[in-house]
């Protein structure tokens, strides 16, 4: 399965203050574990949005929504997951995520 580069923000947000923390986000992260063949970009975009849900890591969140909706996932899909991850990650960290996937969905 061809994989295409996936663009992050890690140099321009870290680049000067944490050039090894950037290149691990872009080569490793990004680069190879984003590449592997075993799950699909789609797959891997509703597992990470589903971690940070989870973990009430919202400010991870605009960045890995518009990544989903490239990845092919739809709007609903993703407020379908976050409805359903109210029940088994708690409801004001679904709230929350939900919240920010609305801003998301309004500017595009």
């Amino acid at each position: 399965m061809k994989h295409r580069k996936i663009a992050s923000n890690a140099l321009e947000a870290f680049g000067d203050i944490a050039p090894s923390f950037a290149r691990y986000s872009e080569e490793v992260l990004f680069g190879e574990v984003w590449r592997r063949a075993e799950l699909s970009l789609r797959e891997r975009s509703l597992l990470t949005i589903s971690a940070l849900v989870a973990g009430g890591l919202t400010e991870q969140l605009p960045f890995h929504i518009r990544l989903a909706l490239e990845n092919g996932l739809s709007e609903e899909e993703l407020i379908e997951a976050m409805t359903h991850l109210a029940f088994y990650a708690g409801w004001p960290r679904a709230a929350s995520a939900i919240l920010v996937a609305k801003e998301i969905f309004e500017e595009i």
